[in-house]
């Protein structure tokens, strides 16, 4: 899948160079300002659950979605100063704690953990792709498509852990009436 991605994002590129850069439209801009909020709304949650788990591959990725949650963060910060867009008001890192301090009545499970974190990476994922489609700006475009990439690639391992686990939400199956059940 990333060379998929990487080769819409080489056709993308290719128009940039010629690109008069034009304002950014309302859109865009509001587009940024609503995922900065979320995406550092979602490091923060992150944060709080690599305090609540013990779980060392659970807690693995957590480090490395807040990682990247911090980068992405960063790079739109950088990206939106240089257009002239007020940064939305960010809530602070959590501090690292002891996960057993955490009492039982206010603790997550690791199952609720993994899947809160995998719910929000179906809306980043899908907040990227619609970014895309709503940019006229091509440099815009590439931001979506590199976080679209970077969503889709940590979403995939995340999945796996997910499912090794047992912890994969899945809805029951649909069999058409009529279709013979196997």
């Amino acid at each position: 899948m990333p060379d998929l991605l990487q080769a819409l994002k080489s056709v993308v590129q290719s128009f940039v160079k010629d690109e008069n850069k034009t304002p950014l439209h309302i859109g865009e801009a509001m587009g940024c300002w609503i995922f900065l909020a979320l995406v550092g709304e979602t490091q923060v949650q992150t944060e709080a659950g690599i305090n609540s788990t013990t779980d060392p591959e659970l807690r693995k990725a957590f480090h490395e979605a807040v990682k990247m949650f911090k980068s992405q963060k960063e790079r739109i910060i950088a990206f939106m100063l240089s257009e002239g867009v007020p940064i939305p008001p960010l809530s602070e890192s959590k501090p690292q704690s002891n996960p057993s301090d955490v009492p039982l009545g206010v603790k997550l499970t690791d199952d609720e953990l993994a899947n809160s974190l995998n719910i929000k990476m179906v809306i980043l994922i899908t907040y990227c792709a619609n970014a895309i489609i709503q940019s006229a700006r091509n440099d815009v475009t590439l931001i979506w498509m590199e976080y679209l990439q970077e969503y889709m690639t940590f979403g995939a391992t995340l999945k796996e852990l997910v499912k090794r686990r047992g912890w994969l939400k899945v809805p029951p199956y649909y069999y058409a009436p009529g279709a013979p059940i196997k």
